[in-house]
């Protein structure tokens, strides 16, 4: 099996508790040799000032590449623009460009009068700085605001003809899913690279209100399969066993990267790289 090259996406910190837990992700999982790593916004952009300080200190002590997540959300274009110069000027050069979820308790997005409309604006705007590479979001089951399937790729090839070098899917459990995605990508004459985005299930009453919430199909399968584990006891034994087996399928279908949601959880996700023959790096195990 060919090894796989691979990315780690983490979320920023809340409290001091929240903030030795993501140091000790980054410490595990750095040794793996990620092409990149990247920080979230929450919600709303609530996490905006947090995911910065997080990005800065990334890049500045870890050796790692860092990606900053960037959105729409509640922010004027100025407003939105500075930071991303913040962000050059720091020397962080790779944005992951998203419109962004509204505001929890909200209908649904609203873009600010003088902000951004959509993700596409957004990306064009970032590439015409020439300053960044720029990675996008997409959807192998669809978006819950698109009206098919159709749309969704149709929205994704706008966001790569803006300017986006490569687009990172939200999760899936089975790879046909990712696999029929893929090739519609490149009938609708995407030709940028288009990476897996691996959730290793920690938790799944967690993982199954979050799928169903981003239009992610849950097969009866899975769904069984983690009501008897919890039962009995074996549930990340049984989370490993899916991701790695969902990831060695890609593999075998020709994926090369794969980018994993860590939940700044890290031990399911390393083991799940271990087993694909992911394994630390001398040069970086005393990393962070």
């Amino acid at each position: 099996m060919t090894r796989p090259e691979i990315s780690f996406e983490f979320f920023p910190p809340r409290d001091i508790e929240a903030t030795f837990r993501l140091w000790d992700t980054v410490q595990v999982l750095a040794p793996m040799d990620p092409r990149f790593v990247s920080v979230t916004y929450g919600a709303g952009g609530t996490t905006r000032d947090l995911t910065r300080d997080v990005v800065s200190t990334l890049h500045n002590h870890s050796g790692l590449r860092t990606a900053a997540h960037l959105t729409c959300v509640n922010a004027t274009r100025e407003e939105t623009l500075g930071i991303a110069r913040d962000f050059a000027a720091a020397g962080v050069t790779d944005i992951v460009a998203l419109r962004g979820d509204p505001p929890k308790g909200s209908a649904g997005f609203k873009a600010h009068p003088d902000g951004f409309a959509n993700s596409v604006e957004l990306i064009k705007a970032l590439s015409d700085t020439g300053d960044f590479t720029i990675r996008v979001g997409a959807y192998p089951d669809t978006h819950p605001e698109a009206r098919d399937q159709a749309a969704d790729i149709d929205w994704l090839k706008r966001k790569i003809d803006a300017g986006a070098s490569e687009a990172l899917t939200q999760f899936f459990f089975e790879a046909d899913s990712f696999f029929r995605f893929r090739d519609a990508c490149v009938k609708a004459g995407i030709d940028a690279p288009i990476v897996p985005g691996i959730l290793p299930i920690e938790n799944w009453k967690g993982a199954r209100r979050f799928a169903s919430s981003c239009g992610t199909h849950i097969p009866a399968w899975v769904d069984e399969a983690f009501t008897k584990a919890q039962r009995d006891g074996r549930e990340d034994l049984l989370a490993t066993a899916i991701c790695t087996e969902l990831c060695s399928d890609l593999i075998e279908g020709g994926v090369d990267k794969l980018h994993f949601y860590t939940l700044n959880r890290p031990e399911l996700t390393r083991d799940v790289c271990h087993a694909l023959g992911v394994t630390p790096s001398a040069r970086l195990e005393n990393v962070a």
